[in-house]
């Protein structure tokens, strides 16, 4: 994989790196990173006492801060960097706001937040990630995403037709115009979807949302059971693999420290208005940073901009965005994430797998992370990592040598 070299970039060098690949892109990783969890959003909410106006707003908070951290990072630094919600985050608030205050549960909002900055900025996890071997790295980037591969296939067993009419024109679009195969196919995919009368459109109805404060209350109740749970699954599911997958694109000369720190920012100043938690993107990341949104990985940082703004737009109009998403068959969706992931997919197994000496501990990365095993409420993603530094660790140990022994004796 051919790795980026910073450039000095003029005012207008934006516009012209901007492509039609690149905005399907950012569309793309939106797409799946919204209808894979919004619904796990809005119980979060109502479990943390939000009603439908608040809610509207923890959509208007979270979409304005990964178009602010998404668009103005990959500005800054001429890189793909998709940021997103914690969905384990949200599924852990479910349970554990339950009950709580509303003010208190964004009270721990702020405390986990804060934790971010001073970890981020602290450069701390960046030396620690440092050390990460580049074959593991490309494990678990192929782990995470082997099952939306799988997915492509496992859907057609229901919508046979809808599918692979998408994957086919994938297929020839590859053949005859590679940097719009995913257009082509999403393309596709909708225009089956509407023949066979799968798009809900009717009940659209265009309404903007409007923030609200909720001032922040302070608990030691909220703090052990809300905010530092928030940050360690956060931190362990989210942001570690973020930069993982970043890494194990090409993308190592980056530092990964303010791009944690400035997510932690951003929480921290719309954690009063709903953001529970804005992190790095793992799995839509790597749709923005795959060759489809780009040939040349220089350029790929517009679809990261270019999901900002599509982001922006779910924040500006809420629960409207939220039912046009939803208007896609869920089969639609789960096979254009599978086809626009293939080729992440095939680069993550061959990194992986290409150096012999590290092949084992790579493989038991894949697998791990494949596997979904999850514990203390942390997912596979970061077991999987753990899994392979430990191989990595006991393969490369040696026993000490003997002593050597004194001949005159």
């Amino acid at each position: 994989m051919m790795e980026p070299s910073p450039r000095p970039v003029p005012c207008m060098q934006p516009l012209r790196d901007l492509s039609l690949s690149a905005v399907v892109a950012g569309f793309v990783a939106v797409l799946v990173g919204f209808t894979s969890s919004a619904a796990i959003v809005f119980s979060a909410a109502q479990a943390s006492g939000a009603d439908q106006a608040q809610i509207a707003s923890w959509m208007w908070a979270l979409g304005l801060g990964m178009a602010a951290t998404c668009i103005g990072l990959s500005l800054r630094y001429k890189v793909p960097v998709v940021t997103a919600w914690s969905t384990p985050g949200a599924a852990m608030l479910i349970t554990a706001a339950a009950g709580l205050p509303l003010a208190e549960a964004i009270g721990a909002f702020v405390i986990s937040a804060a934790l971010t900055v001073a970890l981020g900025f602290s450069g701390w996890l960046e030396r620690a990630l440092a050390r990460l071997p580049a074959s593991l790295a490309a494990g678990m980037l192929a782990g995470v995403l082997l099952r939306f591969g799988l997915n492509v296939f496992t859907s057609m067993q229901t919508h046979f037709v809808l599918v692979f009419a998408m994957l086919l024109s994938f297929l020839l679009a590859r053949r005859w115009l590679p940097r719009y195969a995913v257009l082509v196919a999403l393309a596709a995919g909708i225009a089956v979807a509407a023949a066979q009368g799968g798009l809900h459109l009717d009940r659209l109805q265009l309404a903007m949302a409007v923030p609200i404060w909720t001032t922040p209350q302070f608990s030691l109740a909220a703090t052990i059971g809300v905010a530092i749970p928030l940050f360690v699954v956060t931190m362990a599911s989210q942001n570690v693999p973020g930069i993982a997958i970043l890494r194990a694109h090409g993308y190592r000369d980056t530092p990964a420290s303010p791009l944690v720190g400035w997510t932690g920012v951003a929480t921290l100043l719309l954690a009063p208005f709903g953001a529970f938690a804005l992190s790095l993107a793992a799995i839509t990341a790597a749709i923005c940073m795959g060759e489809d949104a780009h040939e040349d990985p220089r350029k790929r940082y517009m679809a990261a901009v270019a999901a900002g703004v599509f982001y922006l737009f779910t924040g500006v109009f809420g629960a409207t965005v939220a039912a046009a998403f939803a208007a896609f068959p869920q089969a639609l969706v789960l096979a254009i994430a599978g086809i626009a992931l293939l080729a992440t997919i095939g680069n993550g197994l061959a990194g992986a797998l290409h150096d012999p000496q590290e092949r084992e501990p790579a493989l038991i990365t894949f697998l791990v992370t494949a596997s979904g095993f999850t514990a203390f409420q942390i997912g596979s993603v970061f077991w999987g990592m753990v899994a392979g530094v430990l191989a990595t660790a006991v393969l490369r140990w040696r026993k000490p040598r003997p002593a050597a022994t004194d001949p005159a004796r």
